[in-house]
């Protein structure tokens, strides 16, 4: 998934025509707490959580483990699919996280 991001793009910081991928991410918090963020780029964004340069939420809940992960083709996707992953009650965030695979976490 991607889109090819034109001049008049609201796209900050993306060059004209350059592919941009937006990812939806959940990490766990060492609380047991569940983040949910977007970004361009997971793993660079996870080194900047962990190295307290992150949210202020997760400054005080190092360290953060990656626990979801999901591409939108552009940004207002990302941040539509981010707030509505933010509404949803803890246990269906943890079926959300199970059925992707990526860790087996008990409600």
């Amino acid at each position: 998934m991607g889109q090819v991001v034109g001049e008049k793009s609201p796209e900050v910081g993306v060059e004209p025509g350059v592919k941009c991928t937006w990812f939806v991410y959940i990490a766990r918090c060492c609380d047991g707490s569940l983040y949910t963020g977007v970004t361009t780029d997971v793993t660079r964004r996870m080194r900047q959580h962990n190295a307290a340069m992150g949210s202020k939420y997760t400054r005080a809940r190092l360290p953060l483990r990656l626990v979801y992960c999901e591409s939108q083709d552009c940004r207002g996707k990302a941040l539509r699919r981010e707030a509505q992953i933010k509404r949803l009650p803890r246990k269906q965030k943890l079926r959300l996280i199970q059925g992707s695979g990526r860790e087996t976490l008990l409600p």
